[in-house]
């Protein structure tokens, strides 16, 4: 599979160069596009104000951008959390995309969004402030009424960022078990 990997708010760690490493070792091909520029911040809020500043649409356009020479091969959108809302929006609206693989987020469906079968898949801490159960449930039948075949996956005690060793998120049991049932979701595809 051809993967194009957004970061989250905390930028291009190195707990996303790792997740490249490790899907390549499992045969994809795998982007992780810097969409901060050489950025990395230390907190969740010093991420957001510099996501801020930076403005939706200027994020959006870098993901585009980084994405675009690849799309016709048929991409899998991936990300982390805000680089995962990234991911599904430009999923719904890449007629190409061969899946959606969704780590610690999710973003607004505007109504007017189809695909044909789209594979989804999300992994989330239970609870996760940034994504409640209630705003889970409307997602996921969003998500149906659009088209996609989606598959959640929750963790029940882990942090939101839980699959970075690198924050105090970690929980190395939960991020071991989304490693294992995402790759078997990218050998699906």
């Amino acid at each position: 599979m051809n993967i194009m990997l957004f970061h989250s708010t905390y930028g291009l760690r190195p707990a996303v160069r790792d997740a490249a490493h490790r899907l390549r070792a499992a045969g994809h091909e795998v982007w992780t596009p810097d969409l901060f520029e050489g950025r990395i911040f230390e907190t969740v809020e010093e991420g957001r104000d510099f996501k801020d500043e930076l403005g939706k649409e200027e994020l959006l356009k870098r993901a585009i951008l980084a994405a675009a020479p690849y799309s016709e091969r048929g991409l899998v959108y991936a990300g982390f959390s805000l680089g995962a809302a990234t991911a599904q929006t430009l999923a719904l609206g890449d007629d190409k995309a061969r899946g959606l693989l969704l780590l610690h987020g999710t973003s607004d469906i505007a109504e007017t969004a189809t695909v044909d079968e789209l594979p989804v898949q999300l992994h989330v801490a239970e609870p996760d402030a940034f994504e409640p159960d209630d705003w889970l449930s409307a997602w996921y039948l969003q998500m149906g009424r659009a088209g996609a075949d989606v598959e959640i996956y929750r963790y029940a005690g882990a942090g939101h960022l839980y699959t970075d060793p690198g924050l105090p998120d970690y929980d190395k049991e939960a991020a071991e078990a989304t490693w294992r049932v995402a790759l078997g979701f990218l050998d699906s595809l």
